[in-house]
């Protein structure tokens, strides 16, 4: 008898976590908000070394700037502009991002003095020659895919909800993926995306994380195919965020002619 009351007073303890646990896709929003939305602006000075197998690297330089139009999960605004190597040098990148439908691309190429729109279906195409995608650049919707945690378990000396994000639209070109994200900051420390065969193909890992302005933020990050070799380091040289940076950037106009303030 004793033995049935201990084992009740358990399962009455245990009830209030269980009702006050996070879901797969509440994990997954929390996740997003900490590592794409922080702030009410961003900007940074990004380093992109492409490596292949054998070790040779491709250096590109850019700014990115970020601004949010609305709170975690809403639309926001992207722009792009690279420095080097001469194949790039000038071109610039923007993307209107919007909650629950395909965000609008543009990319503006010197050579050519023109503004060209990119297509949805790109979204998983590969962003200038990286393993990076368009999609991984300014992310995936939460609503295009069912989330489940899998398990709990330890990165490092972080702790760590373990998700599966499964499409649930059949065209997409992963079969499912599984994100580490920090049970404490929500950022995603880890990822790997399963071809649809369920083998690993792509290896996302949070290398450097740093606190700027009271926002932990991923400064180092590397994106990996499993399959080819090839890899691909981000760095940001320089971050901040709440800058004030003004609606009217985020143009077909300056897309052309960015302002120098902006982007130096």
């Amino acid at each position: 008898m004793k033995r049935w009351l201990t084992l009740a007073a358990l399962v009455a303890l245990l009830l209030p976590l269980c009702a006050w646990a996070l879901s797969g896709e509440e994990v997954m929003q929390k996740s997003q908000a900490a590592f794409l939305y922080p702030g009410k602006d961003f900007k940074a000075r990004v380093l992109m070394k492409l490596i292949s197998k054998d070790g040779q690297v491709r250096v590109r330089e850019m700014t990115l700037l970020r601004k949010n139009m609305a709170g975690p999960g809403g639309e926001q605004k992207y722009f792009m502009y690279f420095f080097q190597p001469a194949d790039v040098k000038d071109m610039s990148f923007m993307i209107y991002k919007y909650p629950a439908k395909n965000a609008d691309r543009w990319m503006f190429i010197p050579a050519i003095n023109m503004v060209k729109r990119i297509a949805a279906q790109d979204n998983r195409s590969s962003f200038v020659g990286s393993d990076f995608t368009y999609e991984d650049v300014s992310g995936r919707n939460i609503e295009d895919d069912s989330h489940v945690i899998e398990r709990e378990e330890k990165l490092g000396n972080r702790d760590c909800y373990v998700v599966k994000s499964t499409p649930k639209n059949g065209d997409a070109d992963f079969g499912y993926k599984l994100t580490w994200v920090d049970k404490v900051n929500f950022l995603p420390l880890k990822e790997i995306q399963y071809d649809k065969k369920g083998a690993p193909y792509k290896q996302y890992s949070a290398d450097e994380i740093s606190e700027i302005k009271g926002f932990p933020t991923v400064i180092k990050r590397t994106m990996k195919n499993l399959q080819t070799g090839h890899s691909t380091s981000v760095v940001y040289l320089k971050a901040d965020y709440n800058l004030g940076i003004e609606d009217s950037l985020f143009s077909e106009r300056f897309l052309r002619q960015p302002p120098r303030k902006w982007i130096d």
